[in-house]
């Protein structure tokens, strides 16, 4: 089903109920604005970073520095996406898979907070770690603002607007094995680019009628 990207990413269909601050791993994709390709291309199944790319890559690294209860786990550059693993260690101890009672599946993040509820033993509001959103969007502060300045100073190619969609995508994960998979899927991502969704040629070959 053909959406508009821009209508598409401003509603959230996040887990009301789920406290994205405590420990768990998460994989999230985020996505730049028309899917514009400019972070680098894909040769012979293998993801060649251009300067864009390389810098995504070194603020993807300084997450760790900026929220020191986070691990950056497998992660891959593609030309017009990014997709990720975080793990939030929330305190110590925490059980580093998350497993809520309610069905999870695929949901797309906004930008709103979540207020007091209860999920289970974990009371909402009380966070052990940083939330998902605030390090997504430090995120892309950081990207947002170097990439700007090296279109100024370096004639990096401009971006029409904004360099990101304005919100993304994330799923829980629940046990070792959707880790595993999740990690698989982001390794294999080069190999699989002329069939991916986010492929810009992909995109027109559907819209022909």
């Amino acid at each position: 089903m053909k959406c508009n990207p821009e209508k598409h990413h401003r509603r959230s269909i996040r887990l009301k109920e789920y406290d994205y601050s405590q420990a768990g791993e998460y994989f999230i994709t985020i996505v730049t604005r028309n899917r514009e390709c400019l972070l680098g291309n894909v040769a012979d199944g293998e993801m060649v970073l251009n300067d864009a790319g390389e810098m995504i890559k070194k603020w993807y690294f300084e997450l760790v520095n900026k929220f020191r209860d986070i691990r950056c786990d497998e992660f891959i550059i593609m030309p017009n996406h990014v997709h990720a693993i975080i793990q939030n260690v929330g305190t110590v101890g925490a059980d580093l898979c998350v497993c809520p009672e309610d069905s999870l599946g695929e949901h797309h993040s906004g930008e709103h907070m979540l207020g007091e509820h209860t999920l289970g033993k974990h009371t909402l509001g009380e966070h052990t770690g940083s939330p998902l959103q605030k390090i997504v969007q430090w995120f892309k502060t950081m990207t947002i603002n170097e990439y700007i300045r090296s279109v100024k100073q370096h004639g990096w190619q401009p971006f029409n607007g904004k360099l990101w969609q304005r919100n993304y995508w994330e799923h829980i994960i629940r046990d070792e094995n959707e880790l595993n998979r999740n990690r698989e899927y982001i390794i294999n991502n080069p190999l699989k680019w002329e069939l991916d969704k986010e492929n810009p040629n992909v995109q027109a070959r559907h819209a022909v009628p």
